[in-house]
């Protein structure tokens, strides 16, 4: 394996992308009608569960994305270290739509146009020796995209702003939890893809620590001054939030009556792609809302490059101010190691020791009628973790008694989770809320499978198995010199 910093200084600039954008024009009209309905069927359900009052009933009526494409651009292609291709690129659209939604007890609203920016992730993976040469491509943003939505018809709304950022963090909520890393979309191009070989496990673990913050309540200019000769006055209770691409935030203790907050603080996060960002927001606790002082932005590239320290300027409204936040990180890859999971430097809250990883495949031999069946397979570790796949329906194309998943879910392991009693996984195959039935895998069975990889067709009832693979990895340090860094190699 090269070294972490060679692996960190590999990557050139992109290729402009000329030949996609005229290939993506002439697609247009296909990828208009075909991401319509997707957005009436996965976005709409949405609203009804996630949007606060009357919004939960909004519902389009009419959906045209407009005649402006996706442009891509800054095209980077690499090999993958297991089988496959990688391909990096911006998108950028400014869609001129026209979107009407309707709900109860409000007026109906329209989208006139939208904006999204963000960085791609197209994964190409396994490569095969018959036509179409690929298995599967796997699609995602490395990074939450940027989303402008331009509301008509509620400009006399007296609370359209509220509307506006509920709708447009609803949707961003839907894109991070189905597109952002380390979720993705996964379009088979074989027809007998084997998901096993398809997925990328991810790279290892960041452990960022949050040390300190100053210089927020310094003279300031432009429209932060006034925000922060507020904070002068009156001493605000500071804690920083972190975020590292779409993993959940974390956040530290709460120091109160303070301008210059220390916390030496520190979290795990599992890393997917080195170029994920990792976002520090400092902000003022009150009971009602929180006031964000400023956010301080890298990537885990940049972090490592700098010798894992920096000091990060603090942004407020989009303004820099003399606000520093300073962080430093560890980084851990992932590795066939059970040793980490009893060391004592992985002990402690928000520290993890490994990475349990969960494939479900597909399912086998389930009995019953067509139109009766609502298979899915629920996966447990111990009381901290459950998981759902998808429900599956009798539809063209769908084997439902033999139905497939291709469905991925990871269990960040910290050190009190194995121990001499580590608790067993556990494999339910479901129809509806009824258990058809299930097996436990125990977890030394994992552990001392070969290369910490669990793979079978596990039986959970009679003639009805679940096709499924446990991969366990503990961590293990990746060191990086600290001086002579390489110049990223064009």
């Amino acid at each position: 394996m090269s070294s972490l910093v060679e692996k960190l200084t590999a990557e050139g600039t992109g290729e402009p992308a000329g030949w996609l954008n005229e290939l993506v024009a002439q697609l247009w009209p296909n990828v208009n009608v075909a991401g319509s309905r997707m957005v009436k069927d996965i976005v709409e359900p949405m609203f009804k569960t996630m949007l606060p009052g009357p919004l939960s009933s909004l519902h389009f009526t009419k959906i045209d994305f407009g005649h402006v494409p996706f442009k891509f651009s800054n095209v980077k292609v690499t090999k993958t270290e297991v089988d496959g291709i990688k391909l990096d690129l911006n998108v950028d659209w400014e869609g001129r739509c026209d979107i009407e939604l309707d709900a109860d007890m409000m007026p109906a609203l329209g989208v006139e146009s939208v904006q999204l920016h963000g960085r791609l992730s197209v994964l190409l993976c396994p490569l095969i020796n018959i036509i179409p040469l690929i298995g599967a491509a796997q699609v995602s943003f490395v990074n939450p995209p940027l989303l402008k939505l331009d509301f008509t018809g509620a400009a006399n709304v007296a609370d359209f702003s509220a509307i506006d950022g509920a709708v447009r963090d609803t949707i961003l909520g839907i894109i991070n939890s189905m597109l952002t890393l380390p979720n993705c979309y996964l379009v088979k191009l074989d027809a007998n893809n084997d998901y096993f070989k398809t997925y990328h496990y991810p790279l290892g673990i960041v452990r960022i620590t949050v040390e300190q913050a100053w210089g927020f309540a310094e003279e300031s200019k432009g429209a932060a001054k006034k925000f922060f000769h507020k904070l002068t006055r009156a001493h605000p209770d500071c804690f920083a939030k972190v975020d590292v691409g779409a993993e959940g935030s974390w956040e530290t203790t709460v120091k109160n009556n303070t301008v210059k907050p220390s916390w030496d603080e520190t979290h795990d996060f599992v890393v997917s792609d080195f170029d994920q960002c990792i976002k520090v927001s400092v902000e003022d606790h009150d009971v009602n809302s929180n006031d964000e002082v400023g956010l301080g932005v890298t990537t885990v590239r940049e972090l490592l490059l700098a010798g894992g320290k920096q000091e990060l300027v603090m942004m407020h409204e989009d303004e820099e101010t003399d606000g520093r936040v300073s962080i430093a990180c560890q980084f851990f890859r992932f590795e066939n190691s059970s040793s980490s999971f009893s060391a004592s430097n992985h002990k402690g809250d928000g520290l993890l020791c490994g990475l349990a990883t969960v494939l479900i495949a597909s399912a086998n031999g389930i009995k019953g009628q067509r139109d009766q069946l609502t298979p899915s397979v629920v996966v447990t570790w111990g009381s901290k973790h459950r998981f759902q796949t998808g429900v599956k329906t009798d539809a063209p194309g769908t084997d439902i008694n033999n139905p497939a998943w291709d469905y991925c879910c990871r269990m960040p392991v910290s050190t009190d989770m194995v121990g001499g009693r580590a608790e067993p996984f556990r494999f339910a195959l479901m129809n509806g809320e009824k258990e058809l039935g299930g097996l436990e895998v125990p977890f030394a069975d994992v552990q001392n499978a070969p290369n910490g990889v669990l793979q079978s067709t596990f039986a959970v009832s009679d003639g009805t198995s679940i096709r499924a693979s446990i991969c366990l990895r503990g961590i293990v340090s990746a060191t990086m010199e600290e001086t002579n860094l390489p110049m990223r190699r064009k």
